[in-house]
């Protein structure tokens, strides 16, 4: 139906990874680390979904362009890759996330423990995301991503 190198298969694939991955993600953070209850996390994951679906594709493009950042001015290696990866994360998703819990009725307290605890999970949460973004597109058979 969509070439291999379709956009909407690109968007499609972003998508599908991110609504899955910070569903999770953000559930064990909330509940486990920051405090929250569990009808407060579930509002706020029902609140990230369409949020998530609105961002992934922008943020799937903006992790593509940090790899070929870091290619450019490192060695394309297992510990730039995963930095990038990390950096990506951190820097995009930590300003979406806090926008989020405020949303939802997190104090302040709770909005800055989950996002700094986010934020040093992401040393862990990022770079698992790269690879879950990546198996993900090669399920949804994208090709050419990263290039």
């Amino acid at each position: 139906m969509f070439s291999r190198s379709s956009r909407l298969r690109m968007a499609a694939a972003d998508t599908f990874a991110l609504v899955v991955y910070c569903f999770i993600a953000g559930m064990a953070i909330e509940i486990l680390m920051s405090g929250m209850s569990v009808e407060q996390s579930l509002s706020s994951r029902l609140v990230s979904v369409p949020v998530n679906i609105a961002i992934a594709w922008p943020f799937g493009q903006y992790r593509d362009a940090a790899l070929r950042l870091a290619r450019r001015y490192g060695p394309d290696s297992f510990w730039t890759r995963n930095v990038a990866d990390l950096l990506a994360y951190v820097s995009f998703q930590s300003p979406v996330y806090a926008v989020i819990l405020w949303s939802v009725g997190a104090d302040m307290q709770q909005m800055m423990t989950a996002v700094a605890s986010n934020a040093v999970g992401s040393m862990i949460l990022g770079v698992a995301y790269g690879y879950f973004l990546e198996y993900c597109r090669r399920l949804f058979h994208v090709a050419g991503y990263v290039n």
